[in-house]
């Protein structure tokens, strides 16, 4: 059954798809302390019946609903011209379920049992529009980046930036003021190639932090413990 009618139109609101009743409860409750508006539903079917009626700002689907899998809706959506930013939870984590998801539409892939502070991290990341890839420099406080001529500054210093260091700063400041967890960034910047514990994310932000942040400039790279990392938009 439906629950939920975003009465509060001034919210950004969540269509969470979900069979499993106390996840759905845990996640919705948890959403709303938030501040989101807050819609559930039990299959794809309500699912596709709550976007007719009310458009959400991000959809939460759990892969398997009633032992079915739900990627081919996923891609019946996206064929209709539907494209709600759709972050797909599922219990199948193997590299090939990530990237089916993904390749079907999914927007984002987070594997359960997850963390609920992750789960808003990357909600949060969803329901603000990247920006325009049209753009070819980015700006973020001090720092800019000219995604045509890869070379990235702080004020007037050029970082001397490796490739890889170049793609973890963009992802960055595409997203600034946003917490942004390891799984986040080793899914979106390494493409899964790390899939075990690893403290890869940490040493290549270290080293990023190293070149952004100089003697007596103010830190621009935190660590938000436990969770993930976070570049502030202003000096």
């Amino acid at each position: 059954m439906v629950v939920g009618e975003y009465q509060d139109q001034t919210r950004p609101t969540i269509l969470l798809v979900e069979d499993e009743v106390e996840t759905a409860w845990e996640v919705s409750q948890a959403l709303a302390r938030r501040g989101y508006a807050v819609r559930v539903a039990d299959s794809v079917h309500q699912a596709s019946e709550a976007i007719r009626l009310h458009p959400p700002t991000v959809m939460i689907l759990d892969r398997m609903l009633h032992g079915t899998d739900s990627l081919p809706m996923i891609e019946v959506w996206r064929e209709q011209g539907n494209r709600i930013p759709v972050l797909i939870v599922s219990g199948l984590s193997s590299v090939d379920d990530r990237i089916r998801g993904l390749k079907a539409g999914g927007d984002d892939y987070l594997v359960k049992p997850f963390s609920l502070e992750e789960l808003m991290a990357r909600v949060e990341v969803l329901r603000r529009p990247l920006t325009d890839a049209r753009v070819s420099v980015l700006r973020v406080g001090p720092l800019t980046m000219d995604l045509i001529e890869r070379v990235a500054r702080r004020g007037e210093r050029e970082l001397d930036l490796t490739p890889r260091q170049f793609e973890l700063l963009e992802y960055f400041m595409r997203h600034p003021n946003q917490v942004l967890t390891r799984a986040m960034l080793l899914t979106d910047v390494w493409n899964f190639e790390y899939l075990k514990p690893t403290n890869v994310v940490d040493v290549h932000i270290g080293k990023l932090r190293h070149k952004v942040d100089g003697p007596g400039e103010v830190a621009l790279i935190d660590t938000v413990q436990a969770t993930g990392f976070l570049l502030r938009g202003a000096q």
